[in-house]
Order: structure tokens, then sequence, then C-alpha cells
């Protein structure tokens, strides 16, 4: 079995910073692209960043110039620095990854990680 953890989230006022770190573990044969999504109280979940197995980034509109997704895939971990955080960056982070094992390319979600941006 495959699973994802996330750690690093907590409370932090306006204009501070955090790092999330998500580790992919189990029967993993490859990884493909790794992700961070969030889901604020009320709104669907949303794609914040995510890097492809050569490193291509992308990242939401909102975000842009302000968080950074990295991967260190010898450790099988992706992380997610936030700089500059604002009140509406409030949410549930999830890590996300496209893992090959012995079955197809599928996509595993870790449990999330709350953060909250207070003004």
């Amino acid at each position: 079995q495959v699973q994802l953890v996330e750690s690093g989230g907590g409370l932090v006022q306006a204009g501070g910073s955090l790092r999330l770190s998500c580790a992919a573990s189990g029967s993993i044969f490859s990884i493909d692209s790794m992700a961070w999504y969030r889901q604020a109280p009320g709104k669907q979940r949303e794609l914040v960043a995510g890097i492809s197995s050569g490193g291509s980034t992308n990242y939401a509109e909102s975000v842009k110039g302000r968080f950074t997704i990295s991967r260190d895939k010898a450790k099988n971990t992706v992380y997610l620095q936030m700089n500059s955080l604002k009140p509406m960056d409030t949410a549930v982070y999830y890590c996300n990854a496209r893992i090959w094992t012995v079955l197809p390319v599928k996509d595993y979600w870790g449990q999330g990680t709350q953060v909250t941006v207070s003004s």
C-alpha cells in the first residue's frame, strides 16, 4: 500500500511563512507528478501548485510569486514553501501524487494539514 503523510501546517500571522512537507511511502515503483491542493470551508478543492517528474512547475494565479513547490526524488518527498501568507490562504492543504506500483498509475492523497493565517 501507498501512503502520503503531510506535515508543517499551523497558525501564522499574515505576512508570515510556512513550509509543508509530504512524504510518500509504500510499494512505490515510480512517482510521476506531485502536487498540493487546498480546500477552504464551503469551497471546492483547488490546485495550488504542481511539479512534474522532470521538475516543471505550475501554480495557481493566487499564489504565484509567494509559494514555491519543490521535490526530493530520493526521499519521495514534495515541499511547499509558503511566503507572504494571506488570510485567503487559510485551508486544509492536501498532498497529491500520481504513483505507479504493480498497478497502473493512479492518484494518491494525503490526510491533509491545516494552515490558518490570521489577520
